[in-house]
């Protein structure tokens, strides 16, 4: 049973029961999510830890940086001159 099946059911549920019907799955993600954030936000400042924002986009970044130093596809020295490739333009002649 999916979460879709399982909510229809539910609905029936309170429906026959009289009770209010439960919300729809996926409504409130978003929100709980922030939750989640501004919890571990208040543990971090309840423990005197410093909060450390923005971890997951830091080590994306220096994910990608890496990735890209270590490939040698940007930022070489001998294709100074190349640029991107248009859509519908061909192939760029930096080859």
């Amino acid at each position: 049973m999916n979460a879709t099946q399982q909510h229809m059911l539910d609905v029936y549920r309170a429906t026959r029961l009289g009770t209010p019907a439960p919300p729809a799955p996926g409504l409130n993600d978003w929100q709980a999510v922030r939750e989640v954030r501004d919890y571990r936000r208040f543990r971090a400042a309840v423990e005197d830890r410093s909060p450390r924002p923005h971890r997951f986009r830091a080590a994306l970044a220096n994910l990608f940086t890496s990735a890209g130093r270590s490939s040698g596809t940007r930022g070489s020295a001998g294709r100074a001159g190349c640029s991107r490739p248009v859509a519908g333009a061909g192939s760029s002649a930096c080859g």
